[in-house]
């Protein structure tokens, strides 16, 4: 209960910042071009979902057209995602690594940007954490039917009207579900398909919007990501592309942990779980396969999959211990969490 304390009062305190500090800078060009949106509410935008423009729209109707109103949402959105994210990994490890994936997601300047700006980035985030607890929910319960799992498939498909990329989370599930022997029979029970019919009702609007438009959005992604020049190996582009990473999620994920920099060790440490688990769709994956179906404190240890030996090192050796019979388990949670 204390570290629950504390990371309330930490979610509280830097949201509390956020919010005094929204309206000392102008609008940048995307948040302004959203908040053009949202004064003509769509099913669908040219580039992007509708998710956005209904947000700024349901903020400026309180706090009227200005940085504070048309931003307002984006710190909250920033506090919900930390929250969810220190709950879930509360429920997959213990309440300790799930006050270091929260400091080190908030340490992260990309994330910092997003919890300030309004776009769909924090959206999305917000949305794509959200369906994760969700489905943790029906991983925990099956066998048995989960009303979680309709509400799964709310919250995609709500992210995916913020930013189409969420649907990528579905695979994510879909991994997971054929990864676990003993989560298999979820293909051949109505939970999952229940799931997969309430996302594609939240598709429908938008596939409407573009099929009345001769499906703009979908050259404008086709063109945007390349896909219509040839295929090649750009090794100047993958650099950039690690650059840009480098910079926007904190140099100090990537530093090397020697026992001499105990302040970059740290740092890695908390961090690390934050970066594998939110950054990229498949950690999800990776973390699902990382702990018995049931958690630690109703089932004890169980023997994890060869690729977590890999990932152990990026999760933050914190997270894991190893047992006497040489196997990698979740630390179970201590009695003061």
């Amino acid at each position: 209960m204390k570290i629950e304390r504390a990371v309330w009062l930490f979610v509280l305190t830097i949201t509390g910042l956020r919010l005094a500090l929204l309206g000392t800078t102008d609008l940048q060009f995307d948040e302004a071009h959203y908040w053009m949106w949202s004064q003509r509410l769509a099913p669908a935008y040219f580039s992007k979902g509708p998710g956005v423009a209904f947000a700024i729209r349901a903020s400026t109707m309180i706090f009227g057209p200005n940085e504070f109103g048309v931003r307002f949402l984006s710190p909250l959105l920033g506090a919900g995602t930390s929250l969810l994210l220190f709950y879930l990994g509360r429920r997959m490890f213990n309440a300790s690594a799930a006050l270091g994936a929260v400091m080190g997601l908030n340490a992260t300047p990309i994330f910092n940007l997003g919890a300030f700006l309004m776009t769909i980035d924090p959206l999305s985030l917000f949305f794509w954490i959200a369906a994760m607890f969700s489905f943790w929910c029906v991983v925990e319960k099956s066998p048995k039917f989960s009303w979680h799992w309709p509400l799964t498939g709310v919250l995609i498909g709500l992210g995916f009207l913020c930013k189409y990329t969420n649907v990528f989370e579905l695979l994510s599930i879909i991994v997971v579900l054929a990864l676990i022997p003993k989560l298999r029979v979820e293909f051949r029970r109505p939970g999952f398909y229940l799931m997969l019919l309430i996302f594609a009702a939240f598709c429908v609007p938008p596939v409407r919007w573009n099929q009345e438009r001769a499906w703009a959005t979908v050259a404008h992604l086709k063109s945007r990501g390349g896909v219509n020049q040839g295929v090649g190996f750009h090794p100047l582009e993958f650099l950039s592309f690690i650059g840009e990473h480098f910079l926007v999620y904190s140099p100090l994920l990537f530093s090397p942990r020697r026992r001499g920099n105990r302040i970059v060790e740290t740092f890695a440490k908390a961090a690390a779980p934050a970066f594998s688990d939110v950054v990229w769709p498949s950690g999800f994956a990776f973390y699902a396969c990382s702990r018995s179906i049931k958690p630690p404190r109703r089932t004890g240890t169980r023997s994890l999959s060869p690729v977590l030996h890999c990932l152990r090192s990026l999760s933050g050796s914190h997270i894991c211990k190893q047992n006497e019979s040489g196997d990698l388990s979740p630390v179970a949670p201590s009695a003061s969490d």
